[in-house]
């Protein structure tokens, strides 16, 4: 029905269509409306932030006052929302139901629940075809949770789906191992939640191999040695494809953030007790059973001591697969676009050195289209969740026609950045530290879950 409606519309009164009612994608929305620009945002998930709900355990390392949006602020204003205390670190599930929920609440029907986008094409064009194109608008295909399908017209759309649906696998060489997926049920690509009862008992008593050396992976290597004090047996076999140098652990005492820095030094305590033993210069190949346990076999031919479970923390990848049929300028080792994939480079760029950026760096062949968020970065683990925001407001000001505001910017980041990210927040002594830089982001998506380069300052 909506595609018959639109098609009498012009292709300025049509909405614009957003991807993901996670942070960026309800911080578009609430640009667009303060623009006067009609949004529909598209979550496939049955509440907002549901990517953010499945880690709801983990405390940010960012405070409030750096995970909220102005124009979402203002839109909440009216409805007697209180913003909480600027200074204090939400965890999750605080960010998703003090925030998120009452952001798309306020949005009312422009935003639609259980509904997943399949494809996105310009009308009557598939991307071979020239003629027209940019005249067109763009066809949203959809389907729903109870498997009808929909083709949405759109004026211009903002994909802001994240990457946390497609993590990446155990594989050294960015593929699945070899038995991998055969394993699959003894293998985890999320920080555990040893909080709930039914996690703890898979990990309790057991020994696990935890892959990947960012933020992510000392969090799981401090919970499990927690557990390891409580239920003996526990035992955590961290493996690393690089080797242990002076930045392994992150800063330490002298991070710039502090609950980072403490966060890397339980890790190290971790190892340093026995309660998790490291393997080096470890890379997958393939994936054994070993009676009832799992054993990883190297590239070097190397053979581990069986593992009852295994937590894969290598990082996401964005998923391109409905976005096929338009004509995206990406970055071939990144996937991020073309003219800000220099510019977040983890090998070069901490998040402290990554510039607020909009449209200008976000434009792609296709014109109308845009990347945001986590997505917008590709593989890189450098994200900010203000930068989102700093980028979602150029890109509404640029589809308001107002070029002058689309390339100011707008968002003044301290020189050593304002980075969060997940961890064992939880401890009182980390509660009231404040924020600086590095690890994983300030608010990503994929908070406490991908790989940050530890020898680059990655954050």
């Amino acid at each position: 029905m909506a595609a018959s409606i639109n098609s009498v519309l012009t292709t300025d009164q049509l909405p614009t269509v957003v991807i993901g009612a996670g942070p960026i994608g309800l911080a578009a929305a609430a640009h667009l409306v303060e623009r006067g620009i009609e949004p529909l945002v598209l979550e496939t998930g049955p509440a907002a932030g549901s990517a953010v709900r499945e880690w709801s355990h983990v405390r940010l390392f960012s405070t409030w006052g750096e995970v909220t949006d102005p124009a979402a602020e203002k839109l909440l204003a009216p409805t007697g929302w209180v913003r909480p205390d600027a200074s204090a670190y939400p965890t999750g599930g605080d960010w998703a139901e003090r925030y998120l929920q009452p952001l798309a609440d306020v949005l009312g029907d422009k935003v639609r629940y259980g509904t997943t986008v399949t494809g996105v094409a310009r009308a009557g064009r598939d991307r071979i075809v020239d003629s027209g194109r940019d005249e067109q608008p763009f066809t949203v295909h959809i389907q729903s949770a109870d498997g009808d399908e929909e083709r949405i017209t759109a004026r211009a759309v903002i994909d802001a789906s994240g990457t946390w649906s497609t993590p990446s696998p155990l594989g050294a060489d960015g593929l699945p191992a070899l038995g991998e997926k055969t394993a699959v049920s003894r293998i985890s690509y999320r920080v555990p939640d040893l909080k709930d009862p039914a996690v703890r008992a898979r990990y309790a008593g057991k020994r696990t191999a935890v892959v990947g050396s960012g933020a992510s992976a000392f969090t799981a290597l401090a919970l499990l040695a927690d557990l390891a004090k409580e239920r003996e047996g526990t035992h955590a076999v961290w493996i690393l494809r690089r080797g242990i140098g002076s930045n392994t652990y992150g800063g330490g005492e002298a991070d710039q953030l502090p609950a980072r820095g403490a966060l890397g030094l339980r890790a190290k305590a971790a190892v340093e007790a026995g309660h998790a033993s490291a393997v080096t210069g470890f890379r997958t190949q393939a994936v054994e059973h070993g009676g009832d346990q799992l054993v990883l076999v190297g590239e070097d031919g190397r053979r581990l001591d069986p593992v009852d479970e295994v937590i894969v923390l290598t990082g996401f990848r964005p998923d391109l697969s409905f976005l096929s049929e338009l004509r995206l300028g990406l970055d071939e080792r990144l996937q991020a676009p073309t003219a800000l994939a220099p510019l977040i480079d983890p090998n070069v760029h901490s998040c402290g050195t990554v510039y607020p950026h909009g449209v200008n760096e976000l434009s792609h062949p296709e014109q109308g289209v845009y990347l945001v968020g986590m997505k917008s970065y590709g593989r890189a683990p450098t994200f900010l969740a203000m930068t989102g925001y700093e980028q979602v407001r150029s890109i509404t000001a640029a589809l308001a026609g107002d070029q002058e505001a689309a390339e100011r910017v707008e968002l003044i980041l301290p020189d050593t950045g304002v980075c969060g990210g997940a961890g064992l927040f939880d401890e009182p002594e980390n509660a009231e530290q404040s924020g600086g830089c590095c690890a994983t982001p300030a608010a990503t998506f994929q908070i406490g879950i991908g790989a940050p380069a530890t020898t680059s300052g990655g954050c």
